[in-house]
């Protein structure tokens, strides 16, 4: 069954989301947080993005997080299991977890080893999950017979970088007794457990409200402390996430009139951003990990003539017209000025780069550097011998079909701005460019019904910024796998937006699950991405850091680009 929302009608016009500050005599109490981009939903395995993962984070728990410098550090786990401690076996085939003693979920009752194995069950029964139940090969998550607060990961082959299930904000567990009805086709229909999670984090949402339009999606979060919390730091005892808008206001919101806390993924010029940093009020912090602002090159007829057919792979036989031409995605590429970008767009908040994995540096290709230098003629020249004729206008074609691109992303600034500039560069080599913008509530939304998301991928190129969630790339490059594929028969919900498929690229996927760390292991992630980059499945443009900002009276923020920026909240207060 599909999941159809039914939504709340906001009390406040959107504007007021970014000019209305808390208004009560306890704002020191309640830390306001704004993402630009509404969160819809607080289970991340349904997520459409980081932002609904960050909402999550204050409730649910994995055993595990990155910090900020990419380490792993237990959480709801009593250490992390490693070969020398004994929680790892030495043929790498197991892992044992140790969960904290005297741990309650939001509702009083104990955290169990049952609730864990049920969350791999949910997870498995999802379509959109398939890579972790297949090519990452678990077998089974068991209690241990002599350790009643364990539980044994069985791997049915050597798994070289175990730290993924149940790692991260973004692999959370659940509470069988609130899910138990919701595996499998019965997850998406959920809605209260989805927006109503009971969770062993610092905090519990109290309220979830949605509003929702072709033009924008906005939500407001109110979470109280939750008093079954398994630490002692002192809490807000309200925390409000303000979802909608645009990165503009929430920057302005938070450095230049005080109206909030914290404003997430300020992807914004960088004169903007440092003209309300100027004013004295905020912190601007940016983190370096993994995420690439990229463009997605659809290997599909995105034609809306086809119907029910359009941007379906069909087993390869509904190919795009003219981006399945390699010098055509090539000569692309080539046009793009990726300094210019970053230095009109980004500032200190982006780098540019060649590759889909630039982090960290032993996984990170030197075969790329080329598309560092902008070279219009040599665009022009792949594209002339390619048989793609200019016509009277200057947009070139080739029997009968037109260079025309539909190039869309979400609604941002920055993102605007890039899109601009693209646009002008395609003219330069005869491609037209037409350019679409859809807010971010709407293009990152995981419902299946909503043929806007960037999933559906109704366009011939896209642009948006992911990356790998933890410092081994593995479960990233798995994002391009041609059963990660996504359309109408996994509800849109696979990885492998481009929809490329590429034997050789599958097949040494399965050898890097097979490969230990090292130097063999590093050449691997190489070749992979270099098959990425040279066949332009992805054209990367910048590596970006995320950038938020702060009041100057919270403390204890951690900016975290491995990991939710929201991982660390129970630390944070107010000075």
């Amino acid at each position: 069954m599909k999941y159809k929302k039914t939504f709340l009608v906001l009390a406040m016009i959107v504007a007021g989301l970014f000019i209305t500050s808390c208004g009560d005599d306890d704002d020191d109490e309640t830390l306001t947080i704004l993402y630009w981009q509404a969160p819809t939903i607080a289970n991340p395995y349904l997520a459409g993005g980081t932002k609904d993962v960050d909402a999550s984070a204050l409730i649910l728990e994995p055993l595990a997080n990155y910090d900020e410098e990419g380490r792993l550090v237990p959480r709801l786990a009593e250490e992390i299991p490693t070969v020398d401690n004994g929680g790892v076996s030495e043929d790498m085939t197991m892992i044992t977890w140790k969960l904290k003693e005297g741990i309650l979920w939001s509702d009083g009752t104990p955290l169990t080893v049952e609730d864990v194995i049920f969350t791999h069950r949910y997870l498995c029964s999802l379509p959109a999950t398939e890579n972790v139940c297949g090519p990452v090969p678990i077998g089974n998550v068991d209690p241990v017979e002599d350790s009643p607060h364990s539980v044994r990961i069985t791997f049915s082959a050597p798994v070289i970088y175990p730290y993924t299930l149940f790692v991260g904000a973004s692999s959370p567990i659940l509470q069988k007794a609130q899910f138990a009805n919701c595996v499998g086709e019965a997850a998406q229909g959920c809605r209260m457990e989805n927006l109503y999670p009971v969770g062993t984090g610092s905090y519990k949402i109290t309220d979830f409200t949605i509003s929702e339009s072709d033009a924008e999606t906005t939500s407001v979060l109110t979470y109280k402390i939750n008093e079954h919390f398994h630490s002692t730091e002192k809490l807000f005892s309200k925390v409000v996430i303000k979802g909608g808008g645009n990165a503009t206001a929430s920057a302005r919101a938070v450095l230049e009139t005080g109206e909030a806390d914290y404003g997430w993924n300020l992807q914004i010029d960088p004169q903007t951003l440092t003209s309300f940093q100027e004013v004295g009020r905020g912190t601007v912090r940016p983190a370096f990990a993994s995420l690439i602002e990229h463009l997605v090159v659809n290997f599909t007829n995105p034609d809306p003539a086809l119907g029910n057919r359009r941007s379906e792979w069909s087993d390869g036989n509904n190919p795009h017209p003219f981006l399945t031409d390699p010098a055509v995605r090539r000569a692309l590429s080539l046009a793009i000025d990726r300094g210019h970008i970053v230095e009109q767009l980004y500032g200190t908040a982006g780098r540019t780069t060649c590759n889909v994995v630039p982090a960290p540096p032993q996984y990170t290709s030197p075969n790329n550097e080329d598309c560092l230098t902008q070279d219009i003629e040599e665009a022009k020249t792949l594209l002339d011998q390619a048989g793609w004729v200019p016509g009277d206008d200057g947009i070139r074609e080739k029997d009968g079909v037109r260079l025309k691109i539909l190039y869309q992303t979400s609604t941002n600034p920055v993102r605007q701005g890039t899109q601009e500039l693209i646009q002008r560069w395609w003219r330069d080599i005869g491609v037209e460019t037409e350019l679409k913008s859809i807010n971010a509530g709407v293009f990152f939304s995981s419902d299946p019904d909503n043929p806007n998301n960037l999933w559906r991928f109704y366009a011939d190129i896209e642009m948006y910024a992911n990356g790998t969630s933890s410092i081994d790339p593995q479960g990233y490059l798995s994002s391009w796998l041609a059963t990660e594929i996504p359309g109408s028969e996994n509800d849109w919900a696979g990885s492998n937006v481009s929809r490329w498929s590429n034997q050789d690229y599958d097949d040494l996927y399965q050898e890097l699950t097979r490969t230990p760390i090292g130097p063999d292991r590093e050449n691997l992630v190489i070749r992979m991405n270099d098959m990425l980059v040279q066949n332009h499945v992805v054209i990367p443009l910048v590596h970006r850091a995320f950038v938020s900002a702060f009041s100057n009276s919270l403390k204890g923020v951690r900016v975290n680009g491995w990991d939710s920026e929201l991982w660390n909240i129970h630390e944070w207060y107010r000075e």
